[in-house]
């Protein structure tokens, strides 16, 4: 997870430099973004598919070919356009996301119990893949070039990705065997009291709303830093903080997901997050935005892993990869969504007070979706306890 989430995070450190070589807006400076986050949650999809009928280990070696071959193209593309599509194509959708559903889903598969702070563990390899590339990659940009640092990461990434393939060849006890009955989820059929597909849409509305909100200090911090005049290293650093507090915070979320279920965790990661971009409002100096940086890492890491615990406890486990892939793809593209609209109100109001306002309307409505699904779940505990 940690090797195959480099991507998501890298390009937003070398946006800057991106930016003024190729002599772009900062809208279309996003783009590279956008397009990795779409490719990230559409090939999701598939490579949840795919994980349910081949295994995980196939699918990881499909993304160590996309993340080698992507980071080396990149390096070597001559303009903005060409630059994007190569972190939409090879670094998304055949390198990142190979690695985000289909692992969460597979680790859901494996426990019971625990399945809340397992699939933490799996899911913070992500945020652990926040902690440690960007101030690395800030590091090449400034020694070595974003260049020849993409190549360096394209070696990195895809052999070591590649050499922790045959580790991961065994399949899930739960779909090891043919013919052995799959559990249900339990609420069998209906998830929330609802058709599986319109509790599945609400699901994915929910997870575009809560990342199209994540993704603004997220994609935006480093230039934040620099607009402010802080300079790109220190919203590297801010980054790389905020990321390192939701490892924290993806693995309490974990704790309390497996005591309180995956829905009311998602409500309550949901009401913080909210409260952490309210904050950003008024911090303008160097250690308010630390500090809440932290906070806002602490507050939302234990979001997204809660969709996959809410997937595996009311859907049946023989979709699992593709159902998760599905809710996953959404958040991704929320992601990508909100990457490029935080930088188009930017261009828009010359500000991002604005965007931060955006996310913060964003977020209530991934707090409705959560608080309506929380409700429908209390409801039918309260009709199934006997009078």
């Amino acid at each position: 997870m940690t090797l195959g989430s480099s991507a998501m995070y890298v390009v937003s450190v070398v946006l800057p430099a991106a930016q003024a070589e190729f002599g772009v807006a900062r809208a279309d400076a996003s783009l590279p973004y956008t397009l990795l986050m779409v490719g990230f949650g559409v090939g999701g999809l598939l490579m949840g598919r795919l994980a349910d009928r081949f295994g995980v280990a196939t699918v990881l070696a499909i993304g160590a070919a996309g993340l080698g071959l992507g980071y080396a193209a990149a390096a070597h593309t001559g303009g903005i356009t060409t630059f994007a599509l190569v972190h939409g194509v090879l670094l998304g959708a055949f390198g990142s996301a190979c690695t985000f559903a289909p692992l969460v889903a597979d680790t859901a598969l494996w426990f019971v119990k625990r399945r809340g702070i397992a699939v933490a563990i799996c899911a913070s390899g992500n945020y652990l893949a926040g902690a440690i590339w960007p101030p690395l990659v800030q590091w090449g940009i400034e020694h070595h070039g974003w260049r020849d640092t993409y190549t360096a990461l394209g070696l990195v990434c895809g052999v070591g990705l590649a050499l922790l393939v045959p580790l991961m060849r065994e399949r899930p006890p739960a779909l090891a065997a043919a013919g052995i009955a799959l559990p249900m989820a339990r609420d069998g059929a209906r998830p929330f009291g609802l058709a599986p597909n319109a509790a599945l849409t609400l699901l994915c509305i929910a997870g575009v709303a809560c990342c199209v909100a994540m993704a603004m200090p997220q994609v935006h911090i480093v230039a934040y830093c620099g607009d402010l005049g802080f300079g790109a290293a220190r919203g590297a650093e801010m980054l790389s903080l905020m990321l390192a507090c939701g490892i924290a915070s993806r693995l309490l979320s974990g704790a309390i997901c497996d005591r309180i279920g995956g829905v009311r965790t998602l409500l309550l990661g949901s009401a913080l997050q909210g409260l952490a971009l309210l904050m950003f409002l008024p911090a303008d100096s160097l250690v308010s935005l630390y500090v809440v940086s932290a906070l806002f890492g602490l507050f939302q890491g234990g979001i997204v892993p809660s969709y996959a615990i809410i997937v595996r406890e009311h859907f049946p486990a023989a979709v699992a990869g593709a159902k998760t892939g599905a809710v996953l793809m959404a958040t991704l593209l929320g992601m990508a969504l909100g990457g490029w609209m935080s930088g188009k109100v930017f261009d828009l109001t010359g500000s991002y007070h604005a965007a931060f306002v955006n996310g913060i309307v964003w977020n209530a409505l991934n707090l409705s979706i959560a608080g309506f699904l929380w409700w429908r779940v209390a409801g039918a505990r309260r009709r199934a306890v006997p009078a």
